[in-house]
């Protein structure tokens, strides 16, 4: 009898081994996700601050918490993940006409996270991934009785088949959920919702594309009907509304132009546009494209306009920086630090264009490096490049205990533990003893035991 079950019993480990290579699909396709590239373009994340300041405050979220996150991808899509992170692609900021447009996607996903339900759908797939399996192994267990290979397969297929439907409708009516939050904080915020119904009215033609050709955003904030019935009786609704700040309007056609000329050079250095944003997006586009005099010369021209505008000086440094004009790169860059003190992106840059412009023994220079970077650090505390730019300067002050610190806070960063733990160890050797340095060391070794036990 044992014989006669074990070839059977084999079969069935090779149905569980094809169901493990389909959740090794899902992982694969989770860090293939992971590995989105992103951008840090710090005016453009003070816009998306400024623009849901108001919806975070009637969702009940402090501002300063939730992060927005760019990711460099052509696709329309926004989400929300790992907490009160808020991530855009770069698609569908260009995709939005006006700010109306963007301020309803803001909206949306602030409603996904004030209502929880980046909590909600974990347990919910948790569940449902339970009872697929349950349906699956039950049906194994069925076909097995009945020696039938035919019926086990049918048995997995309605087990993802269950799990498929059961999450779409899980999907479904959070987004739903997520589209009456939205709508009560822009009506309580007096912010108009016309934009956000317009936004939806694009998307909605795309429903009868086949999947492949729909955006991101289709797919993964599945659109009905009752939706867009919804929100038109809300904007017609709508009573009061006051008028988006002039400010914004500019703002938002900058940050688009900005990324137009980042991302698409080639077409954007022969828009004629003559107002400011046109003209900033053409200036990223020259300077893209290697036109470097071309470029200065129309950033000149705009900082003559806006002589405070901290963007336009901080082009300028990084121009002149990459292009090996590093000296005169520091000039902009510390203009752009004093009219935009709480970027840690720009004091860090200004510290690289101190360092690489002054000579080893220029102690003044490093030590005003190191300022700059350790108050970048406030802000941007997981920045690796920065750990590794103090390393380099305290390495050149002849601090060695602080450049193996920070040389051990970027491998920490970056996940590469060994190397950590070595640096460590040269570090507190350098340290006085239970000095604030050394006992950061002492940190980041406990800070790696409890992830690697996590991992364990």
């Amino acid at each position: 009898m044992t014989q006669k079950f074990l070839p059977r019993l084999s079969r069935f480990a090779r149905r569980l081994a094809v169901l493990g290579l389909f959740l090794c699909l899902l992982l694969s396709t989770a860090a293939a996700q992971a590995d989105m590239r992103f951008i840090r373009d710090q005016e453009t994340e003070d816009a998306l601050h400024l623009f849901a300041r108001p919806i975070f405050q009637q969702a009940g979220l402090t501002p300063s918490s939730v992060r927005f996150i760019l990711v460099e991808d052509d696709t329309l899509n926004a989400f929300v993940a790992g907490g009160q992170n808020m991530f855009f692609h770069t698609g569908l900021l260009l995709e939005t006409s006006d700010i109306a447009e963007l301020l309803g996607v803001i909206a949306h996903e602030t409603g996904h996270i004030a209502s929880g339900h980046l909590f909600r759908t974990q347990t919910a797939m948790d569940d449902i991934s339970m009872q697929s399996m349950l349906i699956s192994i039950l049906g194994l267990a069925a076909a097995i009785g009945a020696r039938s290979g035919d019926a086990a397969g049918a048995a997995m297929t309605a087990g993802s088949t269950f799990a498929q439907r059961s999450f779409l409708k899980h999907s479904r009516v959070q987004e739903s959920a997520a589209d009456q939050a939205g709508v009560r904080y822009l009506k309580d915020a007096h912010l108009p919702l016309d934009g956000f119904l317009s936004f939806m009215g694009k998307l909605s033609a795309q429903e009868l594309l086949p999947e492949s050709q729909q955006s991101e955003y289709v797919r993964t904030h599945p659109l009905t009907r009752d939706r867009i019935d919804f929100l038109q009786t809300a904007v017609n609704q709508q009573r009061r509304k006051d008028p988006v700040p002039p400010e914004w309007i500019e703002t938002h056609k900058r940050i688009r132009a900005k990324l137009f000329g980042y991302l698409f050079p080639e077409r954007a250095v022969n828009d004629k546009g003559t107002d400011i944003a046109s003209r900033y997006g053409r200036t990223i586009a020259l300077y893209r494209r290697g036109r470097t005099a071309e470029a200065l010369a129309e950033t000149d021209r705009l900082i003559a306009l806006e002589k405070n505008n901290p963007w336009f000086h901080e082009l300028k440094g990084q121009i002149l920086f990459e292009n090996g004009q590093v000296a005169e790169s520091v000039a902009p860059y510390k203009t752009a630090v004093t009219h935009a003190p709480h970027s840690g992106m720009i004091r860090a840059a200004y510290a690289h264009a101190l360092m690489e412009s002054s000579r080893n023994d220029d102690k003044a220079a490093l030590q005003e490096a190191v300022s700059q970077l350790k108050t970048s650090l406030r802000t941007e505390p997981y920045q690796a490049r920065t750990h590794r730019l103090l390393a380099t300067a305290y390495g050149r002050l002849g601090q060695d205990g602080m450049s193996h610190l920070h040389l051990a806070e970027e491998a920490f960063i970056r996940g590469n533990y060994a190397f950590a733990r070595r640096e460590i160890i040269l570090a507190q050797k350098s340290l006085p003893k239970n000095s604030p340095a050394w006992l950061r060391a002492d940190d980041i070794q406990a800070e790696i035991r409890k992830k690697e036990q996590k991992k364990n």
